[in-house]
């Protein structure tokens, strides 16, 4: 037997133990996992001796932009960021242009992709109303991760561009749907089985205070907040529920920020509805009291809110509450992100540093390294049916593997990152715990933070083809 890859006398991690195993790669594939050396050559020996072998980690919220502003990011430096950044698969959003409206542009955006990509990727669905309900079937057999509906925005009529600062009135813009649409968007999707995710404010009560405070005078963070309050969250989680609970849909809450939020959420896991949440590394590590340091780069939708929802969402994770975390990942240029904090756009990068944030928090002792795979690997890959082949150290499963060194000290540095955007909150920010080597089926990508894989490497995953592993 001629082996293609071995890891040897590292500590495996899965979201339940950790022991001390070899790992040995065929094909691209997990092919044998023992404390014994089999007997047989290899192409490649990794000795990952007092380093951590985890699953590889997915990434199941980016925005690379790509077709679109790909002057701000696109698909090949986004990879390339989350190969440096420890993960393995990413799922690309579908608000491009054109968007993952049908099955014509996911082909279209497959092939786009497929020649960029560093790491292996999944294609979310947009949801646009009567634009488009015609077409969720056929995206689903396609293979679409799940569906994600922009909740409160326009669309541009011609492009189906979402309207990010939409105003009554606007000329070539279909407003916001109103409820009665949203539930025939939620109907399509419970045909299929797979998540309706929401992007969750309230449009309405967002309009009416942020005149409120534009008419007084308000520019500071806190004005902003109350502009985007913690009850606009609440108010579309809650309706959000209700909703997909008589249309039969399982319901994702995106990227959740507010304590109130996430009380709606367990309590519809409790009363045992499908219905779950994720959150984000700048929920987790920022709040408005951060804003005099950082200032407009930390500027994301949902706003990073106060001390007391950060406390509660870690509370989620520690619970169980939430099923995961991922990074939001939107980038925008140094000149968009320098201006009025009225004005300039929401977002920022995050493939990067989100893995080396929560290896930080395991030094921390916020959460086990255990803890960290379910969030990052096991959970999401299970939660939108890519497991076993993803998320998971098994026989016959990809071998997407992120090797973590939990000593490592480094300092997050905005000029080092990988995305064409600079943009980040975590400028300066020191880390103990750094992933040091990402290897997606088999394939070295990164390398003690040097990328040495090959763009074009990565492949389109779909819930279809990972019923098992193989």
């Amino acid at each position: 037997m001629v082996w293609d890859l071995k890891i040897i006398n590292g500590t495996i991690v899965n979201a339940l133990e950790s022991y001390q195993a070899n790992i040995f790669v065929k094909d691209g594939k997990i092919a044998a996992i023992t404390s014994e050396d089999l007997p047989g050559e290899a192409k490649e020996v990794i000795d990952a001796k007092e380093k951590h072998v985890l699953p590889g980690l997915i990434d199941t919220h980016v925005h690379s932009r790509d077709p679109g502003p790909t002057y701000k990011e696109d698909f090949a430096h986004s990879t390339r960021a989350a190969a440096a950044g420890g993960i393995t698969t990413v799922f690309e959003m579908p608000n491009t242009t054109p968007p993952v409206s049908n099955a014509v542009n996911f082909d279209s955006q497959n092939e786009n992709l497929g020649s960029k990509a560093y790491v292996d990727y999944g294609l979310w669905g947009i949801c646009i109303g009567h634009l488009n309900n015609g077409d969720i079937q056929d995206l689903h057999q396609k293979g679409v991760i799940g569906f994600k509906f922009f909740w409160g925005y326009a669309v541009h009529k011609d492009t189906y561009q979402l309207m990010y600062n939409y105003k009554p009135g606007m000329e070539d813009v279909i407003p916001p749907f109103d409820d009665g649409q949203v539930y025939e968007m939620m109907e399509e999707v419970a045909k299929t089985g797979q998540l309706f995710a929401v992007h969750a404010e309230s449009n309405e009560l967002i309009q009416t205070l942020t005149n409120r405070v534009e008419e007084s005078g308000g520019r500071t963070y806190e004005d902003m907040i109350k502009g985007r309050p913690n009850v606009a969250e609440a108010l579309t989680v809650s309706k959000g529920i209700q909703m997909a609970k008589a249309a039969g849909v399982r319901f994702h809450v995106l990227h959740v920020s507010s304590e109130e939020g996430l009380d709606l959420v367990r309590d519809a896991q409790i009363k045992g509805l499908p219905v779950t949440v994720e959150t984000c590394p700048h929920y987790l590590f920022l709040s408005n009291e951060d804003y005099q340091d950082v200032g407009p780069q930390m500027k994301v939708y949902p706003p990073v809110k106060y001390k007391k929802d950060q406390d509660a969402i870690w509370r989620g994770i520690a619970d169980g509450t939430i099923s995961h975390v991922c990074s939001d990942h939107a980038p925008h240029t140094e000149e968009e992100k320098d201006g009025d904090l009225w004005s300039i756009p929401a977002g920022m990068c995050g493939v990067e540093s989100m893995v080396p944030l929560m290896l930080n928090a395991v030094n921390e002792k916020k959460i086990t390294l255990s803890d960290m795979v379910g969030l990052l690997s096991e959970e999401p890959a299970k939660l939108f049916g890519i497991y076993p082949k993803k998320g998971s150290l098994h026989i016959g499963a990809d071998a997407d593997i992120t090797i973590v060194d939990m000593e490592k000290q480094a300092v997050i540095e905005r000029d080092k990152l990988h995305s064409k955007s600079k943009v980040t909150a975590y400028d300066g920010f020191q880390v103990q715990g750094m992933p040091v080597q990402t290897i997606v089926r088999g394939n070295t990508i990164m390398k003690d933070g040097e990328i040495i894989g090959e763009k074009g490497h990565g492949k389109l995953i779909t819930p279809a083809e990972s019923g098992g592993a193989d």
